[in-house]
This record gives structure tokens, sequence and C-alpha cells, in this order.
């Protein structure tokens, strides 16, 4: 354990830079602690949820420590967004990657040496080349920041081979303490990221896994797009949101549907180009109320609080992916849906495609284990929460907020239909010697006569019609629940059904198996535990400031329109509702509501107060006063007083400057390296960074 030396340094402390730069006025949860174990020399592995506040972990001992606060970031698309937030508050940041001229390279460059920048970002990739190395060793470091730590590990949903190489940081700099941060991480790949970065002797962080504001829901798939309309429109109109899909040709098809029923929504997968895709994501982080319909290529550092749902048409293939995705949803802590679509199809695919997955046994087990914990979150007849939280080694109680506790499922005995399906598997093989999938299967069970069934004669097999007393749909699903548990297997090409070793004790009736009972299918309109109740009452406004929240938001619209950037650069929602409910009348005023630092009371103040003073009216005259700051990565370094000369406390009142609009450059652009059309486990290497050219 390291011992944290004052938070005192250079004059600055890191609660003053909390306060005057970011506008908050304490920590929360571990970061204080967190932070004072890297202003104190120490390293951190740091485990915490999505919207937990990571980024401050090591953005205040970057403006604390004398040097510059080194971050490894894998996604180079994002980086002007963090940069540019960055600016907003005052700070120094810039970044290196592929999608820089030489001259804005070099402009970077040299602010480093020159010990100008506060945050220089990177990508792991940067560091193959030896003159970014040297570039390194030319100025003073003041941390490393490794983000997304997950990908270090072998067995991660998001696995990067550049970050292997990370290990190096150790070596060369051995006194500069390192940052490890991760949202999701067993303990098994909390040692793996400890072991491979050279982070052993780290002081380990980790936070609650609990997002309380997300609610988790999961339901049967039937009509999946027409599901995911009515959750649009009956609980999220106009709000932004993310649709995972397993495939690009699902992408296109949801989105165009979405589309054609009045939802603006955009495809986001590696199979687009570059530019598009460079495109789409800026419009998402920069419109209010899109939708993006992606791929798992689209998500790892999004930093965009203000995502009311993370919708999912297909099954994810680990509990750490389905975090992570669900994660993305109301990290402004407002209330989130986190919604999920399963069928049987889903279990059956995934099966078949890791049967037929390269690699050898232990890598196929290690995907059947993650398989089988996202099944088991599935199916579970207890508290969702709990389900989730005890796979990263929590413990908690039920909710209350999720739809098993919401509307609690039933069980019941299927042991008999469990031996029926059986039966009918093993009189097929050992008499026929024949294998099917699940449709004829359960044709054969209720009796339903088609031209399959007559031209087989397997209306002749002692089992036919047996099944007759439980519905097809209801059959579905227990063969889900089978296959679920282990009790059936999918085998070859066709996905045709087995049984297992486990089945023999089903079949002799050693072993009762509980089945979830299917809940009934909710008509158009409805949802499920009444979610869009509950969540109106939560994110309700006092109607006294419904109107200025609305004209806040979109003179907010306006400003981050004017200067290239999303909105949540210029105010986050909880910053705006704050200004709407308290309805400042002074800077001072002003300056106490959290989220407001100086930087921003200075750039946008007078702004604020225009609006606040003269409602919908005002807006448009205030957006001219307000301008965000121009970060170094795209102009010259900005002459920002030392840090020994910052302010420790937040002014009582401050004079906004007025200053024009800074011209921005177009959305950063990724080169994509050759992609292999993976859609199910891997769909995009892309907009990761590729060798850099010197």
């Amino acid at each position: 354990m390291v011992v944290a030396a004052p938070r005192l340094l250079g004059m600055v402390s890191a609660q003053s830079v909390l306060e005057s730069t970011f506008g908050y006025d304490s920590f929360r949860g571990q970061q204080g602690e967190i932070i004072d174990t890297i202003v104190g020399g120490g390293d951190a592995l740091v485990l915490m949820p999505t919207g937990g506040g990571k980024s401050l972990c090591y953005q205040i001992p970057a403006l604390v420590r004398e040097g510059t606060g080194v971050v490894i970031s894998p996604l180079i698309a994002l980086m002007q967004d963090q940069v540019d937030a960055l600016a907003a508050v005052g700070a120094r940041a810039a970044f290196l990657n592929s999608t820089q001229s030489a001259d804005e390279r070099t402009r970077v460059e040299n602010a480093y040496r020159a010990g100008e920048l506060d945050l220089l970002y990177l990508a792991p990739e940067r560091l193959r080349v030896s003159s970014t190395v040297d570039l390194l060793k030319q100025g003073q470091i003041g941390l490393f920041a490794i983000d997304e730590a997950h990908c270090v590990s072998q067995w991660g949903h998001d696995f990067r081979p550049d970050y292997l190489q990370l290990d190096v940081l150790h070596d060369l700099w051995p006194s500069v303490p390192r940052i490890a941060l991760t949202a999701t991480a067993t303990e098994a790949t909390r040692k793996e990221i400890a072991q491979r970065l050279k982070l052993t002797d780290a002081t380990p962080y980790v936070s609650s896994f609990d997002r309380p504001n997300i609610q988790y829901r999961i339901e049967a798939k039937a009509q999946p797009l027409q599901q995911l309309l009515t959750l649009l429109t009956t609980e999220h109109p106009g709000d932004a949101g993310i649709v995972y899909c397993l495939s690009r040709a699902s992408v296109e098809k949801t989105a165009q549907f979405l589309v054609e029923n009045g939802i603006p929504a955009l495809p986001y997968h590696a199979g687009l180009d570059s530019r598009v895709r460079a495109s789409n994501q800026s419009r998402f982080l920069r419109e209010e109320g899109m939708v993006m319909v992606a791929t798992i290529a689209f998500g790892m550092g999004i930093d965009k609080p203000d995502v009311r749902f993370v919708a999912h048409l297909d099954l994810p293939k680990s509990v750490e992916g389905y975090y992570q995705e669900t994660g993305r949803a109301g990290r402004d802590g407002l209330p989130a849906t986190a919604w999920l679509a399963y069928g049987l199809q889903d279990v059956m695919q995934q099966r078949r495609m890791i049967d037929q997955s390269g690699g050898d046994l232990a890598h196929r087990r290690n995907l059947s284990a993650h398989l089988d914990a996202m099944l088991a979150l599935c199916e579970t007849v207890e508290c969702r929460r709990v389900q989730l939280l005890g796979y990263f080694g929590q413990d908690s109680t039920a909710c209350g907020n999720c739809d098993t506790c919401l509307s609690p499922p039933e069980s019941w005995d299927g042991t008999v239909a469990a031996q029926k399906l059986m039966s009918t598997i093993v009189r097929l093989e050992r008499e026929r010697n024949q294998k099917f999938g699940a449709g004829h299967l359960v044709d054969i069970l209720i009796g339903k006569i088609t031209p399959r069934v007559t031209q087989q004669r397997h209306d002749d097999l002692a089992t036919f019609g047996i099944g007759s007393d439980v519905s097809e749909q209801d059959w579905r699903s227990v063969v889900r629940q089978l296959l679920a548990q282990s009790l059936l297997a999918v085998q070859g090409e066709y996905g045709t059904l087995a049984i297992t070793p486990e089945s023999a004790s089903v079949l002799n009736g050693s072993r009762t198996v509980k089945l979830r009972k299917e809940a009934p299918r909710k008509g158009r309109g409805s949802s499920a535990g009444g979610g869009a109740a509950k969540r109106k009452v939560m994110t309700d406004l006092p109607s006294s400031a419904t109107d200025l929240f609305e004209s806040l938001r979109s003179w907010r619209a306006g400003v981050a329109r004017d200067n290239g950037v999303p909105a949540y650069v210029v105010f986050a929602d909880a910053t705006l509702r704050g200004i709407a409910v308290t309805k400042p009348e002074s800077l001072a005023e002003l300056s106490e509501i959290s989220g407001v630092g100086e930087k921003k009371l200075e750039t946008f103040g007078a702004a604020v107060l225009a609006v606040v003073a003269g409602g919908s009216g005002e807006v448009e005259a205030a957006r001219g006063v307000a301008a965000v700051a121009a970060p170094v990565s795209t102009a010259a370094a900005p002459s920002t007083p030392p840090r020994q000369s910052r302010p420790a406390t937040r002014p009582a009142s401050s004079r906004p400057a007025s200053r024009p609009a800074a011209a921005r450059p177009a959305p950063a652009t990724a080169v994509p390296g050759d992609e292999d059309d993976i859609p199910f486990y891997s769909d995009d290497d892309a907009p990761y960074d590729g060798p850099p050219e010197f």
C-alpha cells in the first residue's frame, strides 16, 4: 500500500482542482483515495463502473503533478472529443494519432517538449514506433494512464494485442506512477491485467459495480423489431440510445426500419467506409435524440452522458460485454433502460459458433463459460441485478428495479416435458438414425402435420403428439432453457439437437428440472413492470423549471453546433437541470451549481444568465457570447499560466470574457486496416489506430 503524499503539490491541491476546474464540491466513492495514491507517486489498478468517474482519477493528478499526464486510449475516433471536453474546462490537452497532418503532429510534439501540455492522448499502437518513445523521453511525464485496461486480457471481451507491450512503460520510466482503469473485470481478469502490465504491486481499487439508475429488462424474442419500436415510442420518445445487433446486415436492416418509423437512427459497423463511420459517430455525440444501431464495434470509450437506453436485439456473448455495453446508458445518473430481446435461435447460434470457432479446447471452454453465465442471467427467476453483480464477486440484495423484481416470474416443474423432448431425440437417433433441429422436434411433440413430418413418417413415432398440452411458444422456451442448463447440445452446421451426459439423470428421473414460466406477450404500448411510468416520475422536472430547461437545452445545442463539439462538452443535462431548478441571478450563484467550474463560468456564464433571465427569447442572442476554446491538437498551444498560479478556490464572481468562436476541424477520421467480415465474435478492428506514417 502506497502512503499517499499530501494533496498539495506546486501550490495546487486535488480538491481545489476538483472545485475550480471541474466545478464539483466533493469526490465520489474512492476517487479521492485513488487520486491521493497517484499524486503521491504510487501505482493503482482501478475497477469502476462506466459513468463512475474514472477519467477524473487521472485527469486531476495530471493537473496537480509536475509534467504531462500521458493517457493510453484505445479509440482514436474519440480523442478529439476528450480533448475538447478538457479544453472546455481550461486544461491543456492534445493527442497524437494517424488522423493528423505532419504540421499538426509537430505542433503537438513541440508543445509537449516545452511542458505546455497537461495531458497527451496516445493509442497503444503508437508506442510500437521508436520515435514516439524518443519523443516521450524529451519531456517530463507526470503519470501514465492506461484506459480500458481489460484490453490487455487474452480472455477479455475487447482484446487488443498492442496492449501487451505496455509493460515497457514500467521498464523505461520506473519512477513515473501508472494507473490502469477498466469498467469490467472478473477476479481472474484483474490478476491478468496486473501481471501483464507489471502492476502486481499497484494498489487495487474495486468500486461497486452497481448502477442503480439502470433498469435491466430481458424479454422473450417474438417480433424483435416491433418490440424495439414499442420500447422507443412508448418509453423513450426523443431519447438518445444505442441498439446493438450481432451482424452488419442486421444493423442496416434495423436502422432502416427505425428511420421508416420516424426514429432518427444511424448505422455503425466495420463494413462502412471509415468516413461514414466517423460522421455517424459524430452525429450521435453531437445531435440530441439520435439512436445509434451498431455492432460491438461501437461504444468503447463513448462518453455521452444522456444515453437513456441501450437495447440488444441479439444475445451478447458474455456478461462482461453485456455489462460494458449497458453501462453506456445513464452516465449522468438519471434513470435509463437496459433492454434485451432473447430467443431460442440466439442460444443455438452461439452454441454452434463456439463449436466451430478456432482455438484450442481451453479457448472453447472459456467461450462456453462466458455464454453459460450470460444464459444464467437471462433465465434467472431471481433479481437480475443480484445475478449480474454476483458475477463480478459483489454481494447485493434484490434491487426492486429490474423486470424480475417488478414482475416476479413463476417457475414450474419441467421434468416431464424435458423427458418427452429428450425421448424424441433419442428415438429419432436410435430408430431412424436421424437428427433434427428444434422446430421439427416441436412439431412432432405437439402433433403438427407438416410436409416434412409426413415425408419422414414421424407421425408414426411413439412421441408424436405427446406434448400437445404445451403450446409451441412454451416448447421453444423449454428447448432454450434446456440448452442454457446444458441438458441439450447443438451439433453440426444445421444446428441439430442432441442429448448430453447430464441428460441421463433427467431421463431416469433422478433429477428434477425447474423451468421459468414464459411471461405472456404484452400488447403494443405496454411495458414490463411499469417501467415507463416509473421513469416518468423519476425524471420529471418541477413544472416551473421545464420551460427553462428546454430553453437551456436549445441554447446548448446551438453553442455545441457552432463550435463543433458534443453538447455535453458545454454542460451535462444534470447541470442544466440544476440551473433550471435554482434559476441563478448572478455569476456567484451560478458558480455554486455542480458542474460549473471557473473556465465554464468565464466562457458561458453571461450567456446562461441571459437565458435564465429572458427565457427562450434570449437563446439566439446568448449563443454569440460563448465559444469553446480550441484544444492544442488543432491550434497553437494556449498561453495558460503555470499550474502554480491557478487559483485554489472558486471565485465568488468573475467577469466572463467575450471571445469569438474557435474554428473547429471536421471530426477525426480513422484509417482502417484490413477487416475480416466476422459478424459474431469480432466485428471490427477500426477505428483503432494503425501504424503511424513517419
